[in-house]
C-alpha cells in the first residue's frame, strides 16, 4: 500500500497518540520509529498475559538491554493496568521514551489512570486532510466514502465502510462491556446518524430509540469516548445577542457518517449530501487545529431565532467565521448568517464554502469553492491561507 506522509509531528518524549481506528496511527509510527520495540495489544496472547501481571512489561523492558530506550505500546487502552508500569519507567529512567496509541479512551478513564499524571503528551491522528493527498484528492468521492485511510486505500470502499461500524460495536463496545443492552446501541447508532451536522436534540433521539434520555446521554459520551463523534459548542464570546444553549454532532469521518445513516427512496439526496459535506469540512477543521502549532478553538454560532454559522474558528490571531453550502449557485438567504455573525464581530472574517467553482465576493463576503478552501487548508498556515487572502 502507498504510504502517504501525514502532517502529523512526533513529539520528543513520550507521548500518546488517540485516533478512531483506521486513521493510520500503527503505520505511522512503526514507521516513524522502526527501531522501537513494539508491544502489540491487538494479540490475544500479550493481552492475556500482560492483564494478569501488568508488571511483566518491566521484564520485558529491561530485558531489551541498556541500548534499548525507545518503546511502542500499541492499543493501550486494552490493558490500562501497564500505564502505571510505565509511569514508574518513565521516572525511574529518564533516557526512557514511550510511544503509546490507542483507539479508545474510555476504558482509561472508568479504570481511574491518570495518563502518566502529564509525563506524556497527548496527541491525536485523524482521517486524512485532502492537502495531505495532493492531486490525490477527490471531492466527490471523498464526499461518498469520506478519507479514513483503510477506506481510501481499499479495492471497495463501500465494503470496507459497511464492516466498519460493526467492527466498532463489536469490539469498542460489546467485547469492552460499555452497554448492556447492545440492541438499544444499535438502534442509537442509526438515529444519531441523523443529527450528524445538525443541533443535538438528546430527547428526540431518546424517543426514536424507546430509551430515557440519560441512556442517551450515556451512549454520546460512549461514542466521544471511542473517538467515533464529537459536540461542537456554541460561540458565546462577549454575545449580545441571545443564542442557542445546545452544541451541534458529528461523526468524525463522512464516509463512516454515510455509512451509518440509513437511506432509501424516501430520502431527499440534499438530506443526505449537505450534511456529508459539511461534516467533511468539519472533520478537516479538526485535524488542522489538531495539527497545528498555534492553539485554534472550533465552534458554531446560533441564535435562539435559528440565524447561523456553521463553524467559528477562533485562535490569538483571527475569528472567523464559516459557512457551507452544498449548492453550486449562491442564494441571498445563504449569506444571512455570515451577515449576522459579522454584525456580531466587526472584527471577524467571513466566507462562504459552496460546491460551485468560482471565487466571488457578495455583499462583501468571500465565497470559494469548498474542494479550493480544503486544499488549501495547511496545519503551518492560518484559514487566511486557505481562502488565498495572505
Amino acid at each position: 500500500m502507498e504510504f502517504i506522509d501525514r502532517y502529523f509531528n512526533p513529539p520528543k518524549g513520550s507521548f500518546f497518540i488517540f485516533g478512531p481506528r483506521g486513521t493510520g496511527k500503527s503505520t505511522f509510527v512503526t514507521r516513524c520509529f522502526p527501531d522501537a520495540y513494539q508491544v502489540d495489544l491487538l494479540d490475544p496472547e500479550n493481552v492475556r498475559s500482560l492483564s494478569a501481571r501488568p508488571e511483566r512489561l518491566e521484564e520485558v523492558v529491561y530485558a531489551r538491554g541498556e541500548n534499548a530506550k525507545l518503546f511502542l505500546i500499541d492499543e493501550i487502552q486494552r490493558v490500562p493496568g501497564l500505564l502505571s508500569v510505565v509511569h514508574r519507567l518513565i521516572e525511574t529512567h529518564k533516557g526512557f521514551r514511550f510511544i503509546l496509541t490507542g483507539s479508545s479512551a474510555r476504558k482509561l478513564k472508568r479504570s481511574g489512570v491518570d495518563l502518566l499524571g502529564g509525563r506524556a503528551i497527548l496527541t491525536t491522528m485523524h482521517p486524512f486532510m485532502a492537502s495531505e493527498l495532493g492531486t490525490r484528492f477527490k471531492m466527490d468521492d471523498a464526499i461518498l466514502h469520506g478519507l479514513l485511510p483503510i477506506v481510501w486505500a481499499a479495492e471497495d470502499p463501500a465494503a470496507v465502510l459497511r464492516s466498519y461500524s460493526a467492527l466498532y460495536i463489536r469490539e469498542e463496545v460489546q467485547m469492552e462491556g460499555l452497554v448492556r443492552n447492545i440492541g438499544n446501541f444499535s438502534r442509537f447508532i442509526e438515529a444519531i446518524s441523523f443529527s450528524h451536522a445538525s443541533v443535538l436534540n438528546t430527547s428526540n433521539i431518546a424517543r426514536e430509540c424507546a430509551v430515557e434520555r440519560k441512556v442517551v446521554e450515556g451512549y454520546i459520551g460512549i461514542l466521544e469516548d471511542i473517538l467515533l463523534g464529537f459536540r461542537l459548542s456554541v460561540f458565546t464570546r462577549k454575545a449580545k445577542r441571545n443564542l442557542s444553549a445546545h452544541p451541534k454532532f458529528y461523526l468524525f469521518d463522512t464516509g463512516v457518517y454515510r455509512a451509518i445513516r440509513p437511506q432509501g427512496p424516501l430520502d431527499r439526496p440534499e438530506e443526505i449530501e449537505g450534511p456529508a459535506l459539511e461534516g467533511l469540512v468539519a472533520q478537516h477543521l479538526r485535524a488542522w487545529s489538531a495539527y497545528s502549532r498555534e492553539r485554534s478553538d472550533l465552534y458554531f454560532w446560533r441564535t435562539r431565532s435559528g440565524v447561523e454559522v456553521d463553524f467559528v474558528v477562533y485562535s490569538p490571531r483571527a475569528l472567523w467565521g464559516l459557512e457551507v453550502k452544498n449548492g453550486r449557485t449562491i442564494q441571498p438567504a445563504d449569506l444571512r448568517g455570515l451577515r449576522a455573525f459579522r454584525e456580531e464581530y466587526p472584527k471577524s472574517r467571513v466566507a462562504l464554502l459552496y460546491r460551485g467553482k468560482e471565487r466571488l465576493f457578495r455583499d462583501g463576503i468571500l465565497c470559494l469553492p469548498c474542494q479550493e478552501f480544503l486544499a488549501g487548508l495547511h496545519p503551518d498556515r492560518a484559514i487566511d491561507s486557505a481562502c488565498a487572502l495572505t
